[in-house]
């Protein structure tokens, strides 16, 4: 079941060119420590990490991607570590979100990270080396150049 609302429409400052812009409202997770950002593609999931990440957060998060990898067979996956605190015991754990992590590995082309932590992005890395997807980290301040990366790439189901 994912947990979808129909975006509204906002002007905010974009920060990199510090010139209004609209954009949409992004869906959020239940405790808002997780939302889901727009894409420009159906196969293309894009989450920011705002906070320390909960149960019912990682549950919503699992549930979207999970119904992705079924819709398209083959994702792209983007993360933006904006204000990553950790996650909770119960996220660390959760059963559903476990499962959807481990069949995801057949299901995601390219694993794409802004703004992971040092310790994170190590292990990101030397993931990319033993499974078959293709990893990439960015720093934060480069979210727009991991956005014309995976832009460059093209549909994950082509």
């Amino acid at each position: 079941m994912a947990f979808r609302i129909k975006p509204e429409r906002r002007a905010v400052l974009n920060d990199h060119a510090s010139r209004w812009r609209w954009e949409s409202f992004m869906n959020t997770a239940p405790d808002g420590s997780v939302i889901q950002r727009d894409a420009p593609r159906a196969d293309l999931l894009a989450f920011e990490i705002k906070d320390r990440i909960t149960k019912p957060d990682i549950e919503w998060m699992s549930s979207i991607v999970d119904e992705a990898m079924q819709a398209h067979g083959k994702i792209d996956m983007l993360l933006i570590m904006s204000n990553y605190e950790g996650s909770d015991l119960g996220a660390r754990f959760d059963g559903y979100a476990s499962t959807v992590m481990a069949r995801s590995v057949a299901h995601i082309r390219k694993y794409v990270v802004v703004g992971a932590p040092t310790f994170a992005r190590a292990m990101i890395k030397l993931s990319g080396t033993v499974i078959p997807v293709e990893t990439k980290t960015f720093d934060l301040a480069e979210e727009d150049a991991a956005w014309a990366y995976l832009a460059e790439a093209g549909p994950a189901t082509a």
